[in-house]
């Protein structure tokens, strides 16, 4: 078998450990008419509940505290507006909807600024209706109070508009008086045309600046300017390349990121294998297009479904190799390499990841008054999404914040609950994933019919207790579904069930099931056993 050497890089390890995926259609490539966009919020500290935030009007000389996203730790605090807009998740009552992925990039961290990538995130959400307010209040916060995390790369969608903005602190230069006097941030925003698609993933991905088209483009005054005085960029203007200067692709920005970018356009654009090397990181200067035309009109259930994606049908399908074991597992523990007899490897990143705290689809409907904020918890590819409305005013206790943590255990959690079922179906993935699969399939399905009759014809007192109901019913089913999974799947048996799914009895017991079946291993795990170990494991008649 041939060997590869592969070159990893600090950006590989960086994803392992804060590693997001943004997802974009615009309305135009909508089958529902309705920009929407994703966001997989993954991290192996972080634990998903939904967060939710009433409108309010604040007095002068109030102030708002800083608090940063990662970490809990205090930065500071601003002035607050003396009116903020309720927010649901990541998505405000006008349906202004901001996600966000790192993409780390040049090390330009100023010590003294005090607003994270978090907190612009819900500061913009709270003050802003439209996702251009949203960019101008942005770049006015971070000017003032200075950027305080890596570069970063948002997804700012609403009803009319979605667009993808870039950033990065500047690198920090003190006067005499010990004053940061290069405070602020350095970015690009552009907009992505309607009937295209989108999406970014822990890389930076905007190129050229279009400058006389603030329409579609939309840039702080010194972002090349800055750029030239730290001797990183020495060209003319018009070659200016966002990514490439603040942002340079190595091997683990093309294999751990951009390929997630590749996958998703790869399922829904004509023409993609031309870029497939540069995914894989074989060809880092055969640059993949921001924004693709699908060549099809993209579902909210597809959408959702992507999000769910470990490269299947691709070369870096993950289900297929002896990594997958015996029940072709899509998932690699950490860390994101390893090196053996002298050889460096790479273990895939995909869009699913278990470590995903939580995940949405949003859409922003512009022939309605709210939106629809889809959310879930824990991995994607286990977890079913659950319908909140852009006017919710409350959480179901299941998604709570402060009902449990990574570090307790909740009975009461959404998060725990799935969190089980996805540990069990790791176990014998291509059995127990794929049954609990087909019944996220159904509940999504339907839910989304249902959502799609509701939305119009309930008031937004109605349409909150929805959501709310419609969580607490669906943990009730999942805790039902863990029981059902562990009594069929036990000891890697499978029951017999009879078609109305009961289990079939041995026809003398009612307690005591007919023989179990058993599942054979994959090809591949058969022979990669045989090669290990075969001289001891033949049988010899």
């Amino acid at each position: 078998m041939k060997k590869l050497i592969l070159t990893l890089s600090a950006a590989l390890c960086t994803v392992g450990a804060f590693a997001c995926t943004n997802l974009i259609v615009t309305k135009g490539a909508s089958a529902s008419g309705y920009n929407m966009c994703t966001y997989a919020a993954d991290s192996h500290q972080l634990y998903g509940t939904l967060h939710q935030s009433a409108a309010a009007d604040f007095p002068a000389g109030a102030m708002r505290e800083i608090v940063d996203w990662d970490s809990g730790k205090r930065l500071g605090e601003i002035p607050q507006a003396s009116h903020v807009y309720a927010v649901i998740g990541n998505m405000n009552e006008h349906q202004l909807v901001i996600g966000e992925t790192t993409y780390g990039g040049r090390e330009f961290i100023d010590s003294t600024a005090i607003l994270d990538y978090g907190s612009l995130i819900y500061i913009a959400l709270e003050r802003c209706k439209t996702a251009r307010e949203a960019i101008l209040l942005i770049d006015k916060l971070t000017q003032q109070y200075g950027y305080a995390s890596e570069g970063e790369s948002f997804t700012i969608c609403d009803p009319s508009e979605v667009w993808i903005m870039e950033i990065i602190g500047k690198n920090p230069k003190f006067d005499k008086k010990g004053r940061n006097i290069n405070k602020g941030s350095v970015w690009v925003a552009k907009r992505i045309p309607d009937g295209y698609i989108s999406a970014h993933a822990n890389q930076s991905r905007i190129t050229t600046i279009d400058f006389n088209d603030p329409e579609n483009c939309l840039y702080a005054k010194d972002v090349i300017k800055h750029a030239r005085e730290q001797g990183i960029f020495s060209g003319k203007d018009e070659e200016f390349s966002f990514c490439d200067v603040y942002n340079p692709l190595d091997f683990g920005g093309a294999r751990g990121c951009e390929a997630r970018v590749w996958s998703y356009f790869n399922r829904f654009a004509d023409g993609m294998d031309e870029y497939l090397d540069y995914a894989m990181g074989y060809d880092l200067k055969n640059h993949m297009p921001l924004y693709v035309k699908p060549n099809r009109k993209i579902s909210t259930k597809d959408l959702a479904d992507m999000m769910r994606d470990h490269y299947e049908g691709t070369p870096m399908d993950m289900t297929t190799d002896i990594g997958a074991g015996g029940s072709h597992l899509p998932y690699r523990w950490r860390p994101m390499e390893f090196e053996y007899q002298g050889w460096e490897y790479v273990n895939e990143r995909a869009i699913a990841t278990q470590q995903t705290g939580w995940w949405y689809v949003a859409q922003t409907r512009s022939d309605s008054k709210y939106g629809v904020f889809w959310f879930g918890v824990d991995d994607a590819g286990t977890s079913p999404l659950m319908p909140f409305f852009s006017c919710t005013n409350s959480v179901p206790e299941c998604l709570r914040e402060g009902n449990g943590s990574l570090l307790e255990y909740s009975e009461t959690s959404m998060f725990w609950i799935v969190s089980r079922i996805a540990q069990f179906a790791y176990l014998r993935y291509d059995k127990i994933g794929a049954e609990v699969r087909s019944i996220i399939d159904e509940y999504e399905n339907g839910m989304m019919a249902k959502v799609d009759a509701v939305i119009d014809s309930e008031s937004a007192d109605a349409l909150s207790k929805f959501g709310v109901d419609n969580a607490n019913a669906l943990f009730d089913r999942w805790k039902d579904l863990d029981k059902y999974l562990l009594v069929k799947y036990i000891d890697g048996n499978i029951k017999r069930q009879n078609e109305d799914g009961s289990f079939v009895t041995n026809g003398y017991s009612d307690a005591i099931p007919e023989y179990p079946i058993w599942e054979d291993y994959s090809d591949k795990w058969k022979e990669n056993v045989v090669r290990d170990n075969g001289d001891v494991l033949r049988i010899r008649k």
